[in-house]
């Protein structure tokens, strides 16, 4: 019982926001017209149970006249009823369309907001394959809450208006054993409760652990969906490494969890449809059991034992909603069991940015330098990685940032960024300073050149005459004429050319500090050299941070700070060592 109130309180707190957006006017009109067909279909119904009892009992007395007046209000309740389930339907799937949409959106937002979709990695959530809950998940969370919401109330109005019929038919037609009558008010209810109870009991009994596997299984399906397309997407460093061999049996052991939970899955659902179909077909003839005997003692006609059997199935069916819905309440709890992970790993990554333990990026006033104060930069598991006690970026500066692999200076860039939040201190950035962070691997978008390039721009935002002149000033003519056509660059273009492009995107943006994170690391000597002098002369005003192990890197900045072991970990010293400038590289 408390799992199924946990459940409800879920489903209200994912589903109650849309119908407070600003989209509660149509999504409330839509729910209320599809309640309200719902309800016009129980009335249809309630009125199709009264038809039985004058249809068949015009045949057994053979009266043709009763018999055409009875096909023609059947023709015409036939009508209404198909033309009501049409418009259900079609408004049904409307609503659903449009409380998608907006949850889609909504996540979308929170998931992509202030860098959470990176947070929630670094934190190992139980939110895994993120694309899949805003995919998969939300559509079918959609989609079984309206079923199963509708199916519900359609059911608890179908029982009350039956269980009135039902028990004036328990009155028309006694209960009859071995020939003697007994009164028992009600009793053909008391029947089709005791029947659902009974069904309801060993239905849960038999398909409870069906939740966990179905969560089991779309979390396995997902995890070797992903491992597929990093298959395809390192394809070529498989290739170069002959790990055909090695990867194929990797996807097969992630195939083996699916193919395994799978065959639990078949052997539960085996059991609980071998009883639920017993319990549906025994449904069919138990109140016939029930009536017969009443029948036969010539206490009600035909058209009332037919009545009686179909107000029976009717309460019947009602009392047995849970039994003929468990296989989609199972597989809806676990869609909302993942959706409520989702959720919950974007608050812990909300949470870990804005704690008072976190790192604290602050702006600062009346000066162009970044300063960082008391900073200690954490590892996610609280391990210390790098610390500054006072340490500034001198602004209009080109500085180079060296030490040893896995001391942390790429963490560090992630820190003054404002995505890393594991450490304390502060870190003051100039107000209304633009930054851009360059890593090693550029990410381009899938879409037309332009658009990779230019990103997070909009295309419109630059003329394809600027575009063009950067890629050519970084050394990639045969790129210019290129510019509209669609592809998945960081895959078409080797990692030479991306890093060109990506100082190609600097350019245009033109911040005014530039953080790169061995973002020339690709190229030969010469071309590094003619990218940092591009660099200089078309940005003169920047702030240029750069982190390299080439020796070669010190003739094109003028300082040089180096991290240095400091017991547990790495620090940045107070003040940093100057480097002599080449002999064309004029101090700023």
């Amino acid at each position: 019982m408390n799992n199924i109130r946990s459940t409800l309180a879920i489903v209200w707190r994912i589903a109650a926001p849309y119908f407070r957006s600003e989209d509660r006017f149509a999504g409330r009109l839509l729910l209320a017209a599809v309640i309200s067909i719902e309800l016009s279909l129980v009335l249809i119904n309630v009125l199709l149970n009264q038809w039985n009892n004058r249809f068949y009992n015009a045949l057994q007395e053979k009266n043709w006249d009763g018999f055409v007046t009875e096909i023609g209000i059947f023709s015409l309740l036939a009508t209404f009823y198909i033309a009501l389930s049409v418009y259900q339907l079609y408004l049904n799937q409307w609503l659903q369309i449009r409380w998608r949409l907006w949850m889609t959106s909504t996540y979308l937002g929170e998931w992509l907001h202030d860098a959470n979709h990176y947070r929630m990695q670094l934190l190992g959530d139980a939110a895994d394959n993120p694309d899949q809950r805003i995919t998969d998940d939300v559509k079918l969370f959609v989609e079984q809450t309206l079923n199963i919401g509708v199916g519900l109330l359609s059911s608890i109005v179908t029982l009350a208006s039956f269980v009135v019929i039902l028990w004036g038919l328990s009155s028309t037609a006694p209960m009859h054993i071995l020939g003697r009558e007994f009164e028992i008010p009600g009793y053909l209810v008391w029947g089709a409760l005791i029947y659902a109870i009974f069904g309801t009991a060993l239905t849960q009994w038999i398909g409870s652990p069906l939740v966990s596997l179905d969560f089991q299984q779309q979390r396995f399906e997902a995890d070797f969906r992903f491992n597929l397309v990093r298959v395809r997407e390192n394809s070529e460093q498989i290739a170069l490494l002959q790990g055909e061999t090695a990867e194929r049996q990797r996807l097969s052991g992630r195939f083996g969890r699916v193919v395994g939970n799978w065959y639990r899955i078949m052997w539960r659902t085996k059991r609980l449809t071998a009883f639920t179909a017993s319990y549906s077909q025994a449904a069919v003839i138990f109140p016939y059991i029930l009536v017969a005997p009443a029948y036969f003692a010539n206490k009600i006609q035909l058209g009332g034992m037919m009545q009686t059997a179909s107000a029976f199935s009717s309460v019947q069916q009602s009392l047995s909603f849970f039994v003929s819905t468990y296989r989609t309440l199972a597989e809806w709890r676990a869609v909302v069991a993942r959706l409520d992970g989702f959720e919950t790993a974007i608050k812990k990554a909300e949470v870990v940015a804005s704690s008072t333990d976190s790192i604290e990026v602050v702006p600062s006033a009346g000066s162009r330098n970044i300063e960082l104060k008391q900073l200690l930069i954490r590892l996610p598991n609280g391990t210390p990685l790098v610390s500054a006690q006072s340490f500034n970026i001198q602004g209009n500066e080109r500085t180079l940032v060296t030490g040893p692999s896995g001391a942390g200076k790429s963490t560090l860039f992630r820190a003054i960024a404002g995505i890393w939040p594991f450490g304390s201190g502060s870190i003051g950035i100039p107000a209304k300073a633009t930054l851009m962070m360059l890593p090693q691997r550029p990410y381009f978008p899938v879409g037309s050149l332009k658009a990779a390039i230019v990103y997070p721009a909009e295309p419109e935002v630059f003329s394809s005459d600027q575009v063009a002149d950067v890629v050519m000033a970084v050394g990639l003519p045969q790129l210019a004429s290129k510019l509209e056509e669609d592809a998945h660059w960081n895959r078409m273009l080797s990692l030479g050319e991306q890093q060109r492009l990506g100082l190609a995107r600097a350019l245009l943006h033109q911040p005014q500090y530039l953080f790169l994170d061995e973002a020339t690391a690709s190229l030969d000597e010469a071309s590094e050299e003619a990218l940092y002098r591009l660099l200089e002369k078309k940005l003169p005003a920047a702030t240029i941070i750069s982190i390299g192990h080439r020796s070669t890197l010190q003739s094109f900045h003028q300082r040089k700070v180096a991290l240095t072991r400091d017991g547990d970990r790495f620090a940045l010293p107070n003040r940093s060592e100057a480097v002599k400038p080449a002999s064309d590289a004029p101090l700023v």
